[in-house]
């Protein structure tokens, strides 16, 4: 019998509900009874797939099962929706057609994207929205982006996406594939995708907020990056030093204990203009150098970071962000999978589970974050969307 999880969202706003279900159309089937669209109810659907399923199994199921409706979403290094942080399920957000207007493109070969096709692509996905608005319609835009976590190329799309966006507000996500780091894929109209990417514009009456929130705070301990390849994201030396072991003794750590943990608890920051971002580390390799999950350069200084509170900064960020809306429907969001991983570590993944129950986060754990045109690790990204009939 397949596993059904609970249905979250405020009345006439965006409804949420899950599935552990073993097999991908058990999911979907048993997500469908717990939604309960009515016909014409819904105009989207977001979706978060374990990797776990076979992606292409999710694909065709949510074209079987929701024919009528649109859908996008992503696979993950773990799920967030109505039970809190969880792994191995499938998770559906329904946007209801009475006060969302959605549209979406696929973004193929990431690797082979130019500028120039990335910009015809949000042009043309833009007219189509606009075709969708009415004088009774004219609410703001937002955009979402979900990007093959494995493709190195998110910098250089989100710059070639912005061209076309203009004053648009985008947060997104790096696909994930668990912690294998092996092939992520995006889910488009019926069809898995490795190696690609998708941008989703959301027009909507209801107020919303991006949001954006990390845990760490710069030392005085700074590492230079003597020599790296840069097309892989591969740091091979710091301070003219072997990397994994530079690193290591500036962490104060055991370099043979650099695994997903060590480098959750102990990230590293840039400064760009004036203000510190994560370049976390996804993994150290067999000849000693490091593999970044975002693009990293030679001569590039990093800092060393010391942890704050996950629970409480992400609480005082949510709650400074429902105050502002006037209560939130919905938290759509893109939480790094090494944050996951030292929530884990310090022993507070139910307490944050619990602070994002509350809050209604709805989303998943990432391989990079997407803020405008930044591409993040270590962070919290989202958007907001207030409740129906309140005005800011």
């Amino acid at each position: 019998m397949a596993e059904r999880g609970a249905l979250r969202g405020h009345p006439q706003g965006i409804k949420v509900a899950t599935s552990q279900a073993a097999l991908a159309d058990d999911a979907i089937e048993a997500i469908a009874a717990e939604l309960a669209l009515a016909p014409g109810e819904a105009c989207f659907l977001l979706v978060f797939a374990s990797p776990i399923y076979d992606t292409q199994a999710v694909a065709d199921a949510l074209a079987t099962r929701f024919p009528t409706i649109p859908h996008a979403g992503a696979t993950t290094a773990g799920e967030i929706g109505p039970d809190g942080i969880v792994d191995g399920s499938i998770v559906v957000m329904a946007f209801p057609c009475d006060g969302f207007r959605v549209v979406s493109a696929l973004l193929p070969d990431l690797k082979d994207l130019s500028v120039d096709r990335a910009a015809d692509i949000v042009r043309t996905l833009r007219a189509k929205l606009a075709q969708k608005l009415d004088d009774e319609a004219s609410g703001s835009t937002f955009g979402l982006t979900f990007l093959d976590g494995m493709s190195h190329r998110e910098e250089r799309v989100l710059v070639s996406l912005q061209r076309g966006l203009d004053h648009i507000p985008l947060v997104g996500g790096s696909c994930a594939d668990g912690l294998s780091f092996g092939n992520t894929y995006v889910i488009h109209e019926g069809r898995a995708i490795s190696g690609a990417g998708i941008l989703v514009l959301v027009n909507t009456d209801r107020p919303f907020q991006l949001v954006r929130s990390d845990k760490f705070e710069p030392m005085a301990k700074k590492l230079v990056v003597t020599a790296c390849d840069e097309e892989r994201r591969i740091v091979r030396e710091i301070d003219a030093e072997p990397a994994a072991i530079a690193y290591a003794d500036a962490m104060q750590i055991e370099a043979d204990h650099l695994d997903p943990m060590a480098f959750a608890s102990h990230p590293v920051l840039v400064r760009v203009g004036g203000e510190y971002y994560c370049r976390s580390i996804q993994k150290q390799n067999p000849d000693g150098s490091l593999s970044f999950f975002c693009a990293i350069d030679t001569g590039v200084v990093l800092t060393a970071a010391k942890p704050k509170d996950l629970v409480g900064t992400i609480q005082r960020t949510l709650a400074d962000v429902d105050e502002a809306l006037g209560g939130t429907d919905v938290i759509i969001a893109f939480d790094c999978v090494l944050r996951r991983l030292d929530a884990q570590n310090r022993q507070v993944v139910r307490q944050l589970g619990d602070v994002y129950r509350h809050h209604n986060v709805v989303g998943f754990n990432t391989y990079g974050e997407q803020f405008q045109a930044m591409h993040l690790n270590q962070t919290f990204t989202g958007v907001a969307i207030g409740r129906r009939g309140v005005t800011l």
